[in-house]
């Protein structure tokens, strides 16, 4: 295929290029300056003001929902045409956010758009679109391997015109912040059924029913990742209107199977502009530093990890726009496999260049001064967020094996 942009997309990788040269990397310091202070406060969860204030800016020059493929609430573009535009996002971690486009928010407006009746979507799917509010994915459990969705263990029961909802989820992203309106949540509305993909359902859960708990949060390698974090949360006895269930009983998990194929294309593109900032601080500090004589840069190991970094992040991304790529051209089904070899690739390939950055900054490199600490948790995270490499790679060999069965 043609990894060429086309002059649309290369239009707005232009203006998103200058959004971030002018209002992130500036406000970088502001950013996590502001919840810091936050903290030593006592309430780390509150929504930043530099964030909202740049939000307005994004929204003003019309770079506001980039992502949802092929609709006409979102910019229009296809999963290729979004991926390079998601690169550059990701090369901070928290601008995103600005732009209307961070996770979990654009895998739950993906869902709703997708499989929720024109009354979910008024009620939730709009204010989302204008950013009024935010959402969390309730799918990973404690009790069990969670590696296996089919694990799921929380029910949801038919009870006349409502569904009862019992459960206890974590890695709640999204479940501490204020701004947390709604939930989507995953459980069986069908245990016994011999099918083990048919057992799932999905449905839209209002943050404020009673009987919902957040229990805690969940600091990722002591990270808090507020004000935005993870949370533990309990489901007691949740009563919710039964025209809240997504696309029928049952349908839960090819509804999974829908959401996560853009949000991992969303998670490596990211992936690869936090790479490709590793390379670029690696470069320019082992141009300033010397030892033994002569620039860090110029030391064979050091040309070695700058040029194998290269090679990684280049391969990593022409796996991405080509899985991209087949997504819009043949359907998620049909690129599972490309899907799963770019959520191995991708987290492997950025925790690698990353930790030879983190090595070319000596002991600065494991202190908050660089940011490079923080975004190794981040990278490495995403080698268990939406489905541990374990799991896609015993998918890719399958397939692969299938070709000569």
């Amino acid at each position: 295929m043609d990894f060429q942009y086309s002059p649309k997309v290369k239009e707005l990788q232009k203006r998103l290029i200058a959004f971030m040269d002018e209002h992130i990397y500036p406000n970088e310091d502001k950013y996590y300056a502001e919840v810091q202070a936050n903290r030593a406060n006592g309430n780390p969860w509150v929504p930043t003001v530099v964030i909202d204030e740049l939000k307005q800016k994004a929204r003003a020059q019309d770079l506001w929902n980039l992502f949802l493929p092929e609709s006409h609430r979102g910019a229009g573009l296809t999963n290729l045409e979004y991926a390079p535009l998601c690169e550059i996002m990701g090369r901070s971690y928290w601008s995103p956010e600005v732009f209307n486009c961070s996770a979990p928010d654009t895998g739950n407006m993906e869902t709703l758009e997708r499989y929720a009746s024109e009354g979910l979507k008024e009620q939730w799917l709009q204010p989302l679109l204008e950013g009024k509010i935010r959402s969390c994915f309730a799918m990973t459990e404690p009790a069990v391997a969670s590696s296996d969705a089919t694990n799921i263990e929380s029910s949801i029961v038919r009870d006349g015109d409502a569904y009862v909802i019992n459960g206890r989820k974590w890695w709640s992203s999204g479940a501490n912040d204020p701004r947390c309106k709604v939930f989507i949540f995953m459980g069986k509305t069908d245990p016994s059924n011999p099918n083990r993909h048919l057992q799932q359902s999905m449905i839209v859960v209002p943050r404020d029913t009673p009987g919902v708990t957040v229990l805690r949060h969940l600091p990722v390698f002591g990270y808090d990742d507020a004000p935005h974090g993870h949370g533990e949360v309990l489901f007691e006895n949740v009563r919710v209107p039964a025209s809240n269930i997504l696309l029928g009983e049952g349908r839960g998990f090819e509804i999974a199977q829908g959401r996560l194929g853009p949000g991992r294309i969303h998670h490596c593109m990211r992936l690869i502009g936090l790479a490709e900032r590793a390379l670029e601080d690696m470069c320019k500090r082992t141009l300033k530093r010397v030892a033994f004589g002569k620039p860090v840069a110029e030391q064979t190991v050091t040309l070695e990890r700058i040029a194998d970094a290269r090679i990684l992040i280049d391969q990593a991304r022409f796996l991405v726009l080509n899985a991209a790529h087949m997504m819009d051209t043949v359907g998620n089904k049909v690129a599972a496999k490309e899907i799963a070899m770019i959520k191995v690739a991708a987290p492997n390939m950025a925790c690698q260049v990353i930790d030879w950055a983190i090595q070319a900054h000596g002991g600065g490199g494991v202190t908050s001064d660089f940011g490079l600490a923080y975004s190794y948790a981040q990278a490495r995270t995403l080698r268990l967020a939406d489905g541990p490499d374990e799991v896609h790679r015993n998918q890719i060999g399958k397939m692969e094996l299938k070709k000569y069965k």
